[in-house]
């Protein structure tokens, strides 16, 4: 079977824990890692959100499995649409790494203990707000490229740290002491963060292959962010942080939503029956809306829903 992934250090790393674990559940099964150069891997200079927001990582690879010049795909789960292309679906969701950003400085110490001023690498608006709530003095410069390129650029001291997601560096075994976890608390994620994607056709052999890798757990939490993101209106260049928590049958969903230009921001949550993830983040997305969610989609060009559509769900 032919399994397409991005070419950097890290989407080979997490496309072959997924090839092993294939081939150890299914013996006489051969997987073919095929790599495939995206839109975001080409163009190391210009913003994100300039190029689309980070679907631009996998489009060409869902292109090519709706061509069936592959079999399967393993994606970065933060990186997919909340909506899949036709013909093309999540068939596993394997168990879900800490979701948790990490501040990565030669010291290896929290926000408080950097000095004032401080240059911190990191191209994300969601980080730098949740940054610059933190710590107003901060100045954060825009970084591209793969995790290595960025530790580099740390260690040259072109900035004091970076801001990585912890599950990147573990799956590099770059998790070292210069890492300092920011909880998740304060600091949310973004909605996926930590949890791999397996992308197959519908209804395909390889949907079938794949199934048994899904985590009941880390599937639920991950649909119940996703689907915010969907009831917000499905954008991908959101300043958006959205984690999700199963325990005992019930599941809380967290939010940070910002517009970093206008310096408006917002943090609610939501609790319900874990049975329904879908209900949980339509109640938290009509609540964000109605108490000035609308007016920073706005703000940031995009169209928000009307509340009134969510509510009662």
């Amino acid at each position: 079977m032919r399994l397409g992934t991005r070419g950097s250090v890290l989407a080979r790393a997490q496309s072959g824990l997924i090839a092993a674990a294939l081939e150890d559940l299914h013996p006489g099964l051969k997987i073919d890692l095929n790599v495939i150069r995206t839109q975001g891997d080409r163009d190391l200079e210009r913003p994100v959100e300039v190029l689309g927001g980070k679907t631009v990582f996998v489009r060409e690879i869902e292109k090519a499995l709706q061509r069936e010049e592959i079999d399967l795909a393993v994606h970065s789960l933060k990186d997919m649409a909340a909506e899949l292309p036709e013909g093309l679906e999540l068939a596993a969701i394997p168990a879900r790494v800490d979701p948790a950003d990490a501040l990565v400085s030669p010291e290896g110490k929290g926000l408080e203990a950097l000095p004032a001023g401080a240059r911190i690498g990191t191209g994300s608006p969601r980080r730098t707000t949740q940054l610059r709530l933190a710590r107003q003095d901060l100045s954060c410069v825009p970084l591209r490229g793969n995790v290595d390129t960025r530790l580099r650029l740390m260690e040259e001291g072109k900035v004091q740290a970076v801001i990585l997601a912890v599950a990147g560096l573990k799956r590099l075994e770059r998790l070292d002491g210069r890492a300092f976890r920011l909880e998740t608390d304060s600091f949310i994620p973004a909605p996926g963060q930590g949890a791999l994607g397996v992308e197959t056709r519908c209804g395909s052999a390889a949907s079938d292959l794949v199934r048994p890798l899904h985590d009941e757990t880390s599937g639920r939490e991950v649909e119940a962010e996703r689907a915010l993101v969907r009831a917000l209106g499905g954008g991908c260049q959101m300043p958006l942080g959205a984690l999700a928590k199963l325990e005992r049958g019930r599941l809380t969903l967290r939010v940070f939503l910002s517009d970093l230009a206008a310096g408006h921001w917002m943090r609610d949550s939501e609790t319900g029956l874990a049975s329904d993830p879908g209900s949980i983040a339509r109640r938290l997305a009509a609540r964000l809306l109605s108490a000035g969610g609308t007016e920073i989609l706005r703000g940031l060009g995009l169209t928000p829903p009307d509340p009134a559509t969510l509510e009662g769900c």
